[in-house]
């Protein structure tokens, strides 16, 4: 069975009567003007060496030629040979920190790139590690909110996380807590499969128990692992209009890298703690994402073809070849035979 890709393009099928109607025309009015000299019998024993055939061969290769161009760019398919394959990976729902302090430099220096930029950079690197893992992606301030499901499309993964920012959460503050808890509602139902919540913040937790939402989640097969971004001496936290944050009394607010915190968390969810200023940061998450045994994830049935396209191309090329040789004169070796006429030389 023969099926296409594109069967749009054959609509332009409807060029075939165009290119044909273009050279009868053509015809017509060549004869036309040939009749002014006299009549077309006397006309053909001046033009000893013109056949009358030749030109309209080469418009049968010319429509033929189009008629393979078209069938290409509506790709063939043949053949339909049924498979099963199955997708082995782990679940991994990564929680971005989206408060305020997460605009504050991610280094020592005030002017450095800040720690959400950070934390999107080492995300988009995780997600390039990836082969056929499911990946997930939600944000929290004060509260946390769903980004993306769970899903293997890299690609899509990555648009969601470019539109990371501070001001999609209306709610200012840190609830690593509420995070982990919503993580932990948007895995799967496969008890089978390996799962674990990456968790990228500064660590500066004021309302939950971030811990116990951690141990929770590691009783439940979940481990959590945490990233801490920003600078243990503090960095701080640049406003819209070009200034700093300052407190009640006018003062710039200084936010901390808290990674006695992370640490904590981490440990309740029997997971790992990395520094995201490490120049290892990124390999040691791999590392603890690939000690993780991937587990039957999918299964995918798909019906696999054969294309036709390289069998229509060497077509079109030999049909291009013949139409180069092709000449709209007599071949000379031709000439001594005659097919239609007792009477007349060819």
């Amino acid at each position: 069975m023969t099926t296409f890709a594109n069967p749009q393009y054959f609509y332009l099928l409807l060029l075939l009567p165009v290119v044909a109607g273009l050279f009868y025309l053509t015809r017509r009015k060549r004869q036309a003007m040939l009749a002014r000299y006299g009549k077309a019998s006397s006309l053909r024993a001046l033009m000893p060496n013109v056949s009358p055939y030749k030109p309209w061969i080469k418009l049968g290769i010319e429509l033929a030629l189009l008629l393979c161009i078209i069938t290409m760019l509506a790709r063939p398919l043949a053949g339909g040979r049924h498979a099963t394959t199955k997708v082995h990976g782990i679940e991994v729902m990564v929680a971005v920190d989206v408060s305020n302090s997460m605009n504050a430099s991610s280094t020592d220096n005030p002017q450095d790139v800040s720690r959400l930029q950070r934390a999107k950079f080492i995300v988009e690197k995780l997600i390039d590690h990836f082969d056929n893992d499911k990946v997930g992606l939600l944000v929290f301030a004060g509260n946390a909110y769903m980004q993306m499901p769970l899903t293997a499309d890299i690609g899509a993964a990555k648009l969601f996380l470019n539109d990371i920012n501070t001001s999609m959460a209306p709610t200012q503050g840190t609830a690593i807590g509420a995070a982990i808890n919503l993580a932990r509602q948007a895995f799967s139902q496969n008890k089978k499969s390996r799962k674990t919540i990456i968790v990228i913040t500064d660590g500066e937790n004021f309302e939950d128990d971030a811990v116990q939402a951690a141990a929770e989640a590691q009783k439940a097969g979940i481990t959590v692992n945490v990233m801490g971004v920003g600078s243990t001496h503090g960095a701080p936290i640049p406003m819209p209009d070009g200034g700093y944050m300052t407190d009640d009394e006018g003062q710039p607010v200084t936010t901390y890298l808290n990674e006695d915190m992370a640490q904590k968390i981490a440990q309740a969810g029997k997971g790992t703690y990395v520094n995201g200023s490490a120049a290892n940061a990124i390999d040691t998450l791999r590392d603890t994402l690939d000690t993780l045994a991937k587990t039957d994830l999918d299964t995918i049935d798909y019906s696999q073809q054969d294309e036709l396209f390289p069998w229509l191309a060497a077509l079109a090329l030999l049909l291009v070849f013949a139409w180069v040789a092709l000449l709209e004169r007599k071949n000379p070796w031709l000439q001594k035979f005659n097919f239609f006429s007792r009477n007349t030389k060819q």
